[in-house]
């Protein structure tokens, strides 16, 4: 069973720091390479180069495990058999990383690629075996979704595709094998979520209606779907899962309160009914449950770090079990076999991306597979700390800040590092960005500006259409609380980010063109006019959330020219690098050739880099390499002379 958020197709996460591809660049008088190493200084590429292993995840009866791990510089599939040791590479992707998978069966894994970064992911099949690997999902200019891994049935999932219509994702039946569809549920138009129960059944739809969401549900394959909840999409109502009995669905819900809550629904009375748990400060969305037991066993939320409350002592025992084996990290299950006798558990920090484990939860037996990235020795790491601030306006506003090791924090180049969404957050743990500036000697500030999630309804609404302004406010005001503490060398302060935190960029250096020592873009959009036009088509239910949120290019006209930086470029003073790829499919290379084309109209050297098979951020580790090496170089230029 998967929840109303369908995975993007075996697409666990399209994180902007994964991936490997030639390309082209385009620089005009690239950055001159002046960036010799000091002294205490960890080689760049140990921070970015793909990981020895990762994803790790155990087979439905336990018998065999796999993860992801580097071929010809690609990140592949490798299934380990237990009993015999023998490992074996079973998938061959050599022109982009494979971004996740997962099993279907004891003898097949799918998993989803795109091609160059366009985000039409493709569902792909590959037996255990090493036998071969096939493209389930053909289709031109076409995007897959897991819906459903259907764990009973050995030859098929569901998953949701916009082959018909590039607007809209319809449900089918796909055979892993031979690859045959058959059409589940047809989408009418504005369907922009499904889940099934735990038969694999669709019985919910999210429909979204000119800012308006409904909740449509059905007793079973053969009835109608009827709405039974329908809300303004400022109200949170997420189901995540069905109860054990198929009849109702727990929900994550600010339903007459600001913080999201988790309770049991019944969609016969449309009512809430048990409240499951909620937290004071954060809203709460994960659920931990136990399908051989049909047990709600606990929830998680994420305030400073996430933790977890547990309502099942065998649970709680196994968790508290693996802490004291695993002291001084993070420890989560990522996998369990169909017995949940047997687990997968991966542990991380904020100076280590950690190790995966096989832990037999009877005999208590904990087997280390292999640390994801080995070469890094986190005791030359520094440690990143929960901050908080006040913001002019009298909101709190939390972070996470980190100093450069071994050095004292006074007066030292800071880096503003505003995350992308902007509807999302930053978390603590491991970050090789952060980690690579640090061990170059620049402190790093995140901010989860207003705007943000996982802060409760009102939080996150002082962000609508607040692009420019008061999110800004929030990024200047993290600066300023810097320099007045003494951390902050008040003449060297960066700022980058990537998507809406390249936008923060840009804005940063157009509206505070004084606080700024440099700026770099990464992927970010510099005219909100276009921005908007050119959204996704399977975006275009989200769009009148979007005018609410941002600004209306027809109502809210002035507005978005006041705060799209492409129109205030000659405010901008303090040298910048921009980095795009050429098929980004949400922030379109235009946005950035438009501010690159503003500065330099006027004489101003940009450095821009664009490779010509990325999209929303560099995948392809070398890719990543020049683009972080080129930052070294004009952060060394910029900031640190």
């Amino acid at each position: 069973m998967k929840t109303i958020r369908t995975i993007h197709a075996v697409v666990f996460t399209l994180a902007l720091f994964l991936g490997a591809t030639a390309c082209s660049t385009h620089t005009a008088k690239e950055i001159t390479p002046n960036t010799a190493r000091k002294a205490g200084q960890i080689p760049l590429r140990d921070f970015f180069k793909n990981p020895a292993a990762e994803g790790f995840s155990i087979s439905p009866d336990g018998n065999k495990i796999a993860w992801l791990a580097p071929w010809k510089e690609r990140l592949n599939i490798f299934v380990k058999d237990l009993a015999s040791g023998k490992t074996t590479r079973v998938t061959s992707a050599a022109k982009r990383d494979i971004y996740g998978y997962f099993w279907v069966g004891n003898e097949r894994v799918v998993f989803g690629q795109d091609s160059g970064g366009d985000e039409n992911v493709h569902t792909f099949s590959a037996a255990t075996d090493g036998s071969g690997e096939t493209d389930l999902t053909p289709f031109k200019n076409t995007r897959t979704n897991l819906l459903d891994d259907l764990e009973n049935d050995d030859e098929h999932i569901l998953i949701t595709m916009n082959r018909d219509d590039p607007r809209v994702f319809d449900v089918y039946k796909l055979n892993v094998v031979s690859g045959k569809l058959e059409l589940e549920a047809r989408n009418p138009g504005d369907i922009d979520g499904w889940m099934t129960d735990h038969n694999g059944t669709v019985r919910i739809a999210l429909a979204k209606r000119k800012g308006q969401n409904t909740i449509l549900y059905r007793e079973n394959a053969e009835a109608l779907f009827r709405p039974v909840m329908t809300l303004d999409f400022r109200t949170a109502f997420e189901p995540l899962l069905f109860d054990f009995e198929n009849k109702k669905f727990y929900v994550s819900t600010n339903m007459d309160r600001d913080k999201q809550a988790i309770y049991l629904f019944n969609p016969e009375t449309q009512k809430l009914e048990q409240l499951v748990f909620e937290h004071p400060d954060v809203d709460v969305e994960q659920l931990l449950y136990s399908k051989k037991r049909k047990l709600i066993t606990g929830a998680g939320f994420y305030t400073d770090k996430h933790h977890y409350v547990f309502f099942d002592d065998t649970r709680e025992e196994v968790q508290t079990e693996l802490e004291k084996m695993l002291p001084g990290y993070e420890v989560v299950l990522t996998s369990t076999d169909k017995n949940e006798s047997r687990c997968i558990v991966r542990t991380y920090s904020d100076r280590s991306l950690g190790a995966g484990y096989i832990y037999d939860i009877d005999s208590k037996k904990l087997q280390k597979i292999t640390e994801v990235s080995p070469w890094l020795d986190e005791s030359e790491m520094a440690a990143m700390k929960p901050v908080s601030f006040i913001s002019r306006d009298g909101l709190t506003i939390h972070g996470y800040l980190t100093l450069p090791k071994n050095k004292k924090p006074g007066n030292l180049p800071v880096l503003i590092n505003p995350h992308g969404g902007p509807w999302a957050r930053d978390h603590w743990g491991f970050n090789p960005e952060v980690q690579f500036l640090a061990n170059r000697g620049i402190a790093v500030l995140q901010v989860n500006f207003r705007g943000s999630t996982g802060y409760g309804r009102e939080f996150w609404e002082k962000g609508f259409k607040q692009w420019g302004l008061n999110m800004q406010n929030d990024l200047t005001d993290a600066a300023h609380w810097l320099i007045d503490l003494g951390i902050a060398d008040p003449d060297r302060i960066a700022i980058y980010g990537a998507s809406y935190g390249g936008y923060a960029t840009l804005a940063g250096l157009t509206f505070t063109p004084d606080l700024y020592a440099c700026g770099i873009d990464y992927v970010g959009p510099s005219n909100l006019f276009t921005l908007l036009e050119t959204l996704p088509p399977y975006w275009e239910n989200e769009k009148q959330e979007f005018y609410i949120k941002v600004g209306d290019p027809v109502r809210d006209y002035k507005l978005l020219r006041k705060v799209s930086p492409v129109f205030h470029a000659d405010k901008i003073k303090a040298p910048l690098f921009v980095a795009q790829g050429a098929n980004d499919p949400r922030v379109k290379k235009a946005e950035s050739d438009q501010i690159v084309k503003a500065l330099r109209d006027r004489g101003i050297a940009v450095k821009y880099m664009v490779k010509d098979n990325e999209g929303h951020g560099f995948h392809n580790q070398e890719n990543r390499f020049d683009f972080y090496e080129a930052m070294e170089r004009f952060l060394d230029e910029h900031l640190l002379q």
